[in-house]
């Protein structure tokens, strides 16, 4: 067991905390007080950053890939999270609907349909509208929702799962850096870095957030011929964040868990409805060959950085995922240590990497494919994700029976998952501003919910999407480079303990 230094306050770590809440305030006051220059300032740090630093992104993405595999197959494996006699404190069905509620609920939801059909129409190579451009778009879309993203959250879980469970440090991100910097985890290193973490989880909370309100507010115009306005989506984030807080107040077990298993279900029901009232035969085919086309592309998508070409379509695209996915390491890293306690490294790996990431493709592969078959069909599908993405998967069920019931059905999921999001990250925001407490006062809980939805309205006021875009992509950033340093703690911190024979 490593000394555990100084305990922190179990409430509250004041610089942290306070640091944090400043640097969240003066981006409020200056978005909304310069609403007209914002959109303009957005866009061009977009552009300079994906630009610069695209390289970065795709490099690092696949480092954090490789220590994952490397853990996965490694002599660490057997070490069980919590130490040899730590049980799981969650049934694999109860980890498994957490795992992918909190990973990838409301993207997964607004993207399942729009990013096929959209790489379809504008493939990153090729002729788009073909056989060979349909494939291409799956194989696309699987990349940016598959192994690399998991590869990422299970890096970052792992880390805080074993200094937090098997070395008596607490359960926040500077704890993972104590074989790097040692008891400076305490000072200024250590609050910067957990400073860098709860703004980054609160920006990469808040692009789903965004991206979520324009779906409910597409779904709502379709059944309810509500206005499509900045103004409604900000109204549907206040009322929809004012749900989580129920959530919070119930706490992990009653709230999130629940909520997440209902959703399973309705998700679940959705999908089937998909699968079997469209073409059945066809999308099992596609689930088939979709996974063997993205095992055949995986390699050049993983290292294509656009050398030879310079579009925008990368940028847009590959980067701005990845930006997304290490803007929400920090709250899926903490969430799913918090619920993976009792694990071997092995099993931990094994369910993080595998488990979502084929329940992913299984679901982008029913809508995805579903709506390509439909475009190749009768077309309207490419025209319409052109026209407004966020209506993609209300036209795509408009195409089969019932529209209006399993538009209202979808409806509820994306706001389910706007909720199970919301909670969860105001748990993890509140974790580690409160010093790694792992049950930390709901009070502060609701405090960052709502603090999530104004960052999600204000981005969406000064922008829209290429807003949610560009804060991902300017938080992300500096977090690629903690999130490497972290692999490499990790790594030093499985061998010291292994010669020490304390795990």
């Amino acid at each position: 067991m490593a000394d555990n230094g100084k305990r922190f306050n179990l409430e509250i770590h004041p610089t942290v905390f306070w640091v944090s809440v400043g640097l969240i305030v003066l981006f409020v006051i200056g978005t909304l007080s310069n609403l007209e220059q914002a959109s303009e300032i957005f866009s061009a740090v977009l552009g300079a950053i994906a630009t610069s630093a695209g390289w970065f992104y795709v490099l690092a993405v696949n480092i954090y890939l490789g220590i994952v595999i490397y853990l996965l197959f490694s002599r660490y494996g057997h070490i069980r999270l919590g130490g040899a006699e730590a049980q799981p404190d969650f049934s694999y069905w109860g980890w498994f609907s957490m795992l992918f509620s909190a990973g990838m609920g409301i993207g997964l939801l607004f993207f399942s349909v729009a990013e096929p059909i959209y790489h379809f129409g504008t493939p990153p190579w090729g002729e788009g509208g073909t056989v060979a451009a349909a494939e291409l778009a799956m194989s696309v879309t699987f990349f940016h929702w598959g192994i690399h993203a998991w590869g990422l959250y299970g890096l970052m879980a792992l880390g805080l799962a074993y200094f937090a469970y098997n070395r008596g440090l607490p359960l926040t991100i500077r704890s993972v850096f104590y074989p790097l910097i040692g008891e400076r985890i305490h000072g200024g290193w250590g609050n910067a870095i957990d400073i860098l973490a709860t703004v980054s989880t609160l920006f990469g909370l808040a692009t789903s957030l965004g991206l979520g309100a324009q779906q409910v507010n597409a779904g709502l115009a379709y059944l309810f011929d509500v206005s499509q306005t900045t103004g409604t989506q900000v109204v549907l984030i206040a009322a929809i964040t004012g749900m989580a807080t129920l959530s919070l107040v119930l706490g992990l077990d009653k709230g999130i868990r629940r909520l997440s298993q209902f959703n399973m279900v309705a998700a679940l029901a959705l999908l089937l409805f998909v699968l079997f009232l469209g073409p059945t035969l066809r999308l099992l085919d596609a689930f088939v060959q979709n996974i063997g086309q993205y095992i055949v592309q995986l390699p050049r998508l993983s290292l294509w950085t656009e050398a030879y070409q310079q579009t925008e379509w990368q940028h847009s695209w590959s980067i701005f995922y990845w930006a997304w996915w290490i803007a929400w390491a920090p709250f899926v890293g903490v969430f799913v240590a918090r619920i993976s306690r009792g694990r071997t490294i092995r099993e931990f790996l094994l369910g993080v990497l595998l488990v979502p990431t084929l329940m992913t493709f299984a679901w982008l592969t029913v809508f995805g494919n579903a709506a390509l078959f439909e475009e190749m069909r009768a077309g309207g599908m490419v025209q319409a994700v052109n026209d407004d993405v966020s209506t993609a998967l209300f036209v795509l069920l408009d195409r089969f029976p019932l529209a209006s019931l399993t538009s209202g059905l979808g409806i509820i999921v994306v706001t389910v998952f706007f909720v199970t999001s919301s909670d969860s990250a105001s748990f993890v925001v509140d974790i580690i501003t409160s010093g790694g407490h792992p049950n930390p006062p709901v009070s502060q809980r609701i405090f960052w919910a709502m603090m999530e939805g104004v960052i999600a309205a204000v981005l969406l006021l000064g922008g829209g999407l290429k807003a949610l875009q560009t804060a991902v992509i300017v938080t992300g950033l500096p977090f690629a480079v903690v999130l490497l340093l972290l692999g490499i703690s990790l790594l030093r911190g499985l061998r010291q303990a292994e010669g020490k024979g304390t795990d």
